[in-house]
């Protein structure tokens, strides 16, 4: 039996009892666990715009005290009349440049923004609730502890690509934090959340959504990871340059390019030859970073890239090699990990046949849209310079939408599928399988051709083929979860027709989907669990949670509980169990059509 998808840190504090009522939260932690860490006295703050102020004193998931930045650096402590310990020679202080000068009398500002353009950061997201986000004050009154610990377990990709779409619309809308959460600390977990998933320029979109002088040390790890993700590393610098400088090698990298591109050669160059020579960072990182300063047009000297001792690839040098449009060796990119992947489908300085691969990873993920993927083809198909099977690729795609017969696009759309029918090819095809009419000899292919189209969410499209597909069958069981409202069901007879033609693994995915659907008599789930060996029933601390918020009425968390329960690499970690709950949560908070794409994938993936 596979494992359950949730990791130790979420399932700590998952076990008790949901809020079931929005505007009276319960407590949901063991006693004593809830009791706050001891709160140092605060530093001062700087005027803010005014905003809803947190209950209690924020802490991190360690139960630190979170402090935001102080409004300007304190001067060093004053020295005796005697005392010259501290200060610079004569030479020294010549070789400074003008902000090195400014930290070191203590006058280096502390805020971009004036006052009266501060934003407040009640609610902090990019997607509004009039736009498909979520309540705005969905969260508000959940448990702090409960939504940080559901936050901090999301550390990575979750096996769906509707659960995916679900869970990065969730993260990104414009959400207030929980009561006792402190604001900045809530986007700081979402950021990091969204960057785990391999959604960057979301993450960089929400971080953009805070002032760069409320940014806590969280919330800055997260931005700059968004911005190098996406290889913007000059967005980055407004981070980077009001927050505290840190001792470490890629900061001090971050630091002499925002330095360049601020106009500061001089100190620029200084850094960067300070982390070559001082061994802090590796010589390639050093070298691809004094290329990138160099573009800002204070460079005096050429730098050569040599990647021949380099053993593996970095995020770091990853998006500045993207960035200057230096090819990284196809040695190290075939041992990367799927992190670059993700990096590089939403890389828009490499070429499309360099994106093309990661495409189809991304696509299946959920990062990349149907139209997304089809944009990206046409491009490749305009650019006649294009050789190898990204173009032969491109071609198959147009012969799927203009040939004139449609037996002939049928054949395009198979050949794009490839023997193994990527699940991100499926993506690619979903408009152009959508633009064939059912016909009797395109049967064999109609199962195929229906979860295409589903996974753009394109159902109108799929039930034309009902009075197609044979009953028992994939394509079959795709339309009952294509079909909206209520009154669909599925017969016995049926179901055991497609136990029979398609194995126990396709049969526990349906059964589990029809069964949070309700669409499947009692009795027929209770019969079928048996003979496949699975318990439906069975309770975790996670369908308590997720059982809960659903009877709350609450989709974010909902939606924040469904993502950690598809925590995993590969589909083979889904669970009929996880399925069948989370079906039903989405199902009871509003939110079926999500619930019936994610069954239908179930099916087809399994």
């Amino acid at each position: 039996m596979r494992g359950v998808m949730l990791t130790s840190v979420a399932a700590l504090a998952l076990g008790s009892t949901l809020a079931l009522a929005q505007d009276r939260p319960a407590d949901l932690l063991p006693p004593g666990f809830d009791q706050p860490a001891p709160t140092p006295t605060p530093s001062p703050t700087a005027t803010r715009a005014p905003q809803a102020a947190p209950s209690a004193a924020p802490t991190g998931s360690g139960g630190e005290v979170i402090q935001p930045l102080p409004p300007s650096s304190n001067p060093p402590a004053s020295t005796g009349p005697d005392d010259l310990s501290g200060l610079p020679t004569l030479e020294e202080l010549e070789s400074l440049s003008t902000d090195e000068l400014d930290e070191l009398l203590g006058l280096r500002p502390r805020f971009d923004i004036p006052p009266a353009a501060r934003r407040s950061t009640d609610r902090v997201g990019v997607v509004a609730a009039s736009e498909g986000g979520m309540p705005p004050r969905s969260l508000a009154r959940q448990p702090a502890r409960l939504v940080r610990a559901v936050l901090a377990g999301i550390q990575g990709p979750v096996v769906s690509r509707w659960g995916h779409i679900l869970l990065r619309r969730a993260l990104a809308s414009r959400l207030a934090a929980p009561q006792g959460m402190d604001p900045v600390y809530f986007a700081a977990l979402r950021a990091r959340a969204l960057n785990g998933l391999g959604e960057f320029a979301a993450a960089r979109a929400l971080v953009q959504d805070v002032d760069t002088q409320e940014y806590s040390p969280a919330l800055t790890d997260a931005a700059i990871a968004a911005y190098i993700g996406t290889s913007d590393i000059v967005g980055a610098c407004p981070a980077v340059r009001l927050a505290d400088s840190r001792d470490e090698g890629q900061w001090r990298l971050l630091a002499g390019i925002c330095s360049a591109y601020a106009g500061d050669g001089t100190r620029a160059q200084n850094d960067l030859r300070r982390a070559l020579n001082s061994g802090e960072v590796e010589r390639i990182d050093a070298l691809l970073a004094q290329r990138y300063a160099g573009a800002a047009g204070q460079g005096r000297r050429a730098v050569t890239i040599e990647w021949d001792a380099v053993e593996g690839l970095s995020p770091w040098r990853f998006a500045l090699a993207n960035a200057l449009g230096e090819e990284v060796p196809e040695a190290l990119l075939e041992e990367a990990g799927p992190y670059y992947r993700r990096s590089a489908a939403m890389t828009p300085a490499l070429t499309g046949p360099q994106r093309v691969e990661a495409a189809d990873v991304a696509a299946a993920e959920g990062i990349l849209s149907s139209r997304a993927m089809v944009d990206l083809y046409s491009q490749i198909y305009a650019e006649e310079s294009v050789e190898g099977d990204a173009a032969i690729t491109a071609a198959r795609l147009r012969e799927a939408y203009v040939a004139p017969d449609p037996a002939a696009r049928l054949a395009a759309i198979r050949d794009i599928w490839g023997g193994d029918r990527d699940y991100g090819r499926f993506v690619l095809t979903a408009y152009a399988a959508a633009r064939l009419d059912p016909r009797e000899d395109f049967a064999g292919d109609a199962g195929s051709l229906i979860a295409s189209m589903l996974t753009a969410g394109l159902e109108r499209d799929a039930l034309r083929w009902s009075g197609v597909v044979e009953d028992g069958s994939e394509g079959w069981a795709l339309l009952l979860f294509a079909q909206p409202g209520e009154g669909v069901s599925a017969s016995d007879g049926d179901f055991s027709t497609f136990l029979d033609d398609h194995g126990e693994e396709k049969a526990r995915m349906l059964l589990a989907g029809l069964a949070g659907l309700e669409r499947i008599g009692s009795g027929d789930v209770s019969e079928y669990s048996g003979s496949l060996g699975i318990n439906l029933g069975r309770q975790t601390r996670w369908t308590q949670a997720i059982d809960g918020a659903a009877r709350a009425g609450n989709p974010t968390l909902v939606a924040l509980l469904a993502g950690l329960g598809m925590q995993g690499a590969s589909w083979d970690r889904m669970t009929a169990l996880h399925l069948f709950h989370i079906v039903r949560a989405l199902a009871a908070t509003g939110m079926e059509a999500e619930a019936r794409m994610i069954a239908a994938e179930a099916v087809a993936r399994a």
